[in-house]
């Protein structure tokens, strides 16, 4: 097989010990808000993305608001009712998923003022009685106790509310939030030790630092560190030029901030439930393929730094300001309002075909990278390679070979490549296509279903003296999936 000219080169020996892969992604996918949870057509998404994709959380907002009917105001006396908490959580469980718990918004009831977040009015005051916060979280925690047990509860993360650093989501200051934390795990670990807390739920890695220390000078638990990162966060608004954002985040900054935040965690469980490409929910870079290959260069240069890693969100059934009805409008979700796949969704599944282990691979490039799978036991490898850079950063198409060195008793039967870029698996250049209807028939929405799809087309390759090789190229902003087929010899 003659060499491609100037192609990169990319090796893993199968042979060798592996190390392992982790995918904390699966750990955790966000939502948008509480009440989402009680429709029909958010569960069926969710349904959809724990099946294909492993999730074994949801993480969302609000499940204390007032719109949650969890403690109101009836003739001057606390009413509390858990009944649409019930039914979010019957629902979880009965598809084989957990809540991480985020204990936000604030009653009206408990509210000290009335500033509000988001188009459904979210009180984001601290309490005006501590005591009563903590009446309202051991309540609503003894009852899930009694209804599913302590074994089952105890596998819940509890995080004290969402972005305290962030005047928009908290008007008190560090300490008041430090004094409601208190009060939260004090609630909790009185109903039961084994209950998990933690916190600070920052923004952009902030107050880790001070949250740990506050824990350890006052002798308060906390189980796990939580906080928030996107690419964008360091440089202000959402509403800011997603483009010249990006154009200027450092390379590695996701991996730098996991590993500052690890440092502070130490061998407690770091997550970050809240992640994306971008911070802004309404950029078209969502619906596309760059956030696909940006996602999981993302993902990977963390896998063995965070335990979990929670994707911002699953579904564009979100309503932070309003509701939206285009079927591709630049939103946070894997999948568009109608439960079509986006690339992104396509690239998390070849991620999890991986499985737990991966080989390592020699070569670099400013814009290529592979990982690769290697289960001595499957019968199919694969790798996932994508070519992908950052928003006015150079870019072209890339040929790549791919040598991988093989078991003396096995031989290749088959190789295949699937792709994700905008020719391939791109529903959103479909929807267009078809003149972008405002509320497509479902005729057309199966068309768009289809055109999510990604397709395995034969690859040639070399197979000689334990050895595959496989040439390839690969489209900008891409993420490409090789899968061979082995045959025992």
């Amino acid at each position: 097989m003659n060499e491609l000219t100037s192609a990169v080169l990319m090796e893993a020996d199968l042979t060798a010990t592996p190390r392992p892969l982790h995918q904390p992604w699966q750990w955790c996918v966000g939502s948008g808000h509480a009440t989402l949870a009680l429709r029909a057509d958010w569960q069926i998404h969710l349904a959809q993305a724990h099946r294909d994709l492993g999730f074994r959380y949801v993480r969302f907002h609000g499940i204390l608001s007032d719109d949650m009917g969890t403690l109101v105001c009836q003739d001057e006396q606390p009413l509390y009712s858990f009944l649409n908490a019930d039914r979010i959580v019957d629902f979880l469980l009965s598809i084989g998923m957990k809540p991480v718990v985020e204990l936000s918004f604030m009653p009206r009831m408990l509210s000290s003022g009335n500033d509000t977040v988001f188009h459904y009015q979210a009180n984001v005051t601290p309490p005006k009685s501590m005591d009563a916060w903590g009446v309202l979280v051991e309540r609503l925690v003894s009852h899930w106790v009694a209804r599913y047990g302590i074994d089952e509860v105890a596998q819940w993360p509890f995080e004290c509310w969402n972005e305290p650093n962030l005047k928009a989501f908290w008007t008190g200051d560090q300490a008041t939030y430090f004094a409601m934390y208190r009060a939260t795990a004090a609630a909790l670990k009185g109903v039961d030790e084994r209950l998990q807390i933690g916190g600070p739920v920052s923004s952009d890695n902030a107050w880790l630092g001070d949250f740990t220390n506050f824990c350890a000078t006052a002798e308060v638990p906390f189980d796990f560190v939580s906080t928030h990162f996107y690419p964008t966060d360091p440089f202000g608004a959402i509403d800011a030029d997603t483009i010249t954002q990006l154009e200027h985040s450092p390379p590695g900054a996701m991996r730098q901030h996991a590993l500052e935040a690890r440092a502070v965690a130490g061998k407690v469980p770091l997550y970050y439930t809240e992640w994306s490409i971008s911070s802004n929910p309404r950029d078209y870079f969502h619906d596309r393929s760059f956030a696909a290959a940006f996602a999981v260069r993302i993902v990977m240069s963390v896998d063995e730094i965070v335990d979990g890693y929670s994707y911002w969100t699953f579904s564009d059934i979100f309503e932070e300001n309003y509701f939206p009805s285009a079927p591709f409008h630049g939103g946070f979700g894997m999948m568009n309002l109608y439960g079509v796949p986006k690339p992104i969704y396509r690239a998390f599944q070849m991620i999890k075909a991986l499985g737990d282990k991966q080989a390592d691979v020699a070569g670099t490039h400013p814009t290529v990278a592979v990982w690769v799978g290697a289960d001595s036991e499957a019968l199919v490898s694969h790798a996932v390679l994508i070519n992908q850079a950052l928003p006015r950063h150079a870019i072209a198409s890339e040929h790549v070979r791919l040598r991988l060195g093989h078991h003396p008793g096995r031989a290749v039967r088959a190789v295949t490549i699937s792709r994700i870029d905008a020719d391939h698996a791109n529903p959103e250049h479909a929807w267009q296509s078809m003149g972008a209807p405002a509320y497509p028939s479902p005729t057309q929405v199966a068309a768009l279903m289809s055109a999510s799809q990604t397709v395995a087309e034969p690859v040639a390759f070399h197979n000689a003296d334990n050895e595959v090789c496989v040439d390839v190229t690969l489209a900008p902003q891409s993420v490409n999936q090789i899968s061979i087929e082995w045959m025992q010899i």
